[in-house]
């Protein structure tokens, strides 16, 4: 699962690489990430969070039960209910695409707000294949596959690359904004792909879709009970993405929407590989404990992916934090991104860590609490949420005066605050989340991270002596052996303290090797 998503993560990364070189970072890179964004908040909203969890949910409990007949029978009345709901999502939001960009991007100019709204209106059928997708990548997970669906986010970066590229350079060769015509169909092309890549790992668990209309069902009933808390939870996360867009685009100048976006999709290779692979495989364990009674077995999983997660994710956030101006360099520097562009996605980069230990911790605990029939805790959590990343945005981004900075701080310190309300109710509701060796362990690896930490800063200031005047393999050279020396004393320190999970880590590869 690690290894797929690593896979997906670093082809996204090339795409938002290539993309940085063709068009930099200002009007029609704003114009273009503020488009996909309105599809994808509501992929986020009704696919990838609501249906997914509250199907993989349903429908583990009833393979953990032996139901094998009624789980294939929810699939196809679920993907069926899913289609048509779906079709008619996309055809409504191409007519409100206008709205939707002003309630988005209010701060944008005539121009970048009407090339917006053309290239939301294109993608919006974005979403019904990416949620399809995602439906289908619950179905897997529910029957233990994970590498498949997790390798078909590769799909879709390859699918956008190769259509998206190749159309814009047909429709402008300079590149300019008009060509992002093409980028926007590419991205159809890459959902449709990410979409039929899971086709055949479908095929071998058994599964053959059969429309079925007959929602009048036990099963969808419950899946659809689920989503209800779980749609209104996920529309507080909206809301406050809303809410960071809005502010952005009334930050003076072009390119703060740009750098936010380049920052938060770096931060996002280590949260994918770490926190989203193990909440992912956690789920439908957690789904089958808590089906057949068992607490203690669905405390020790839960437990165990969170400490799991803060051994992989510190030491990710200690290397953001201290690396930011050359990854962004090394990774973006260069045709129209320009340093500047690199300096003013770094700053955003550090703040963004800040949360990335808590966003792991999140992808693990919120869906558990759907599996323990606590559905609208995560939902009340996140109301909370939108009053505080309001006042902490205002607070950092204008009265700090800290611009774009501000909005990655508040997101990273948001995070923070709903993974230990989760961490609390969740310890409440099971009665013992293993907390004294979660503290124990989280303590451990701070001393790991502060021995790290000292590498970083050495290395980094080794770098900056030379890095203007060597080339870009030189600076990959650089970089690599500082993030490796790094990595080698965080795992040796952590090694050194008896961390349990390096057992637990270190066993997993030596099995994964023999295989």
């Amino acid at each position: 699962m690690g290894l797929a998503v690593l896979c997906s993560r670093l082809l996204g990364l090339a795409r938002e690489l290539i993309l940085a070189r063709l068009f930099g970072a200002g009007f029609a890179m704003d114009a273009f990430k503020s488009a996909f964004r309105i599809p994808n908040l509501l992929r986020d909203l009704f696919a990838e969070g609501a249906l997914s969890t509250a199907f993989v949910t349903v429908f583990s409990k009833k393979t953990a039960q032996g139901d094998d007949e009624s789980a294939w029978a929810l699939a196809n009345k679920v993907a069926t209910l899913a289609t048509l709901v779906l079709s008619v999502v996309v055809i409504v939001g191409v007519f409100l695409a206008p709205l939707l960009v002003d309630t988005l991007a209010g701060g944008f100019s005539p121009e970048k707000a009407a090339l917006t709204m053309l290239l939301t209106q294109i993608m919006f059928p974005f979403i019904l294949f990416v949620s399809l997708a995602a439906l289908v990548m619950g179905l897997l997970n529910s029957k233990d596959v994970f590498g498949a669906p997790a390798m078909a986010s590769s799909f879709f970066n390859i699918g956008s690359i190769a259509g998206g590229v190749g159309l814009a350079w047909w429709i402008d060769p300079e590149f300019g904004p008009r060509s992002l015509i093409g980028l926007a169909i590419g991205t159809l092309i890459g959902g449709c792909a990410q979409l039929v890549a899971q086709f055949p790992a479908l095929f071998r668990v058994g599964y053959r879709f059969r429309p079925d209309f007959r929602w009048n069902d036990e099963g969808v009933r419950s899946v659809l009970r689920l989503m209800g808390p779980a749609v209104i939870a996920a529309s507080a996360v909206q809301v406050n993405v809303m809410i960071n867009q809005k502010f952005a685009s009334h930050i003076p100048g072009d390119g703060p929407v740009s750098w936010l976006d380049y920052a938060f999709r770096l931060m996002q290779l280590p949260l994918g590989l770490f926190g989203v692979a193990i909440g992912t495989v956690t789920l439908p364990l957690v789904a089958r404990h808590a089906g057949a009674g068992d607490t203690e077995g669905l405390r020790s999983t839960l437990a165990k992916g969170l400490r799991l997660g803060l051994l992989l994710t510190i030491p990710s956030t200690l290397g953001l934090v201290f690396l930011a101006e050359p990854i962004i360099s090394l990774i973006y520097e260069s045709g129209k991104f320009d340093a500047e562009a690199t300096l003013q996605t770094a700053s955003a980069l550090k703040f963004y860590a800040v949360g990335l230990a808590a966003y792991s911790g999140i992808k693990v605990l919120a869906p558990a609490f759907y599996a323990i029939d606590r559905r609208t805790t995560p939902m009340m959590v996140s109301f909370g949420a939108i009053g505080a990343n309001l006042l902490l945005n205002w607070f950092f981004t204008f009265h700090l005066g800290m611009g774009h900075r501000g909005l990655a701080l508040s997101t990273g310190c948001v995070a923070i605050c709903n993974f230990v309300a989760l961490y609390l109710l969740m310890r409440k509701a099971t009665g013992s989340l293993e907390t004294g060796q979660l503290v124990s362990g989280t303590c451990k690896l701070l001393v790991a991270g502060a021995a790290m930490s000292a590498v970083c800063v050495g290395g980094a200031r080794w770098m900056a002596a030379d890095w203007v005047h060597s080339n870009r393999g030189v600076h990959a050279l650089q970089l690599g052996a500082v993030i490796v020396a790094a990595a080698v004393v965080f795992f040796a320190v952590a090694r050194v303290l008896r961390v349990e999970e390096m057992d637990d880590l270190t066993g997993a590869l030596r099995r994964r090797l023999k295989r």
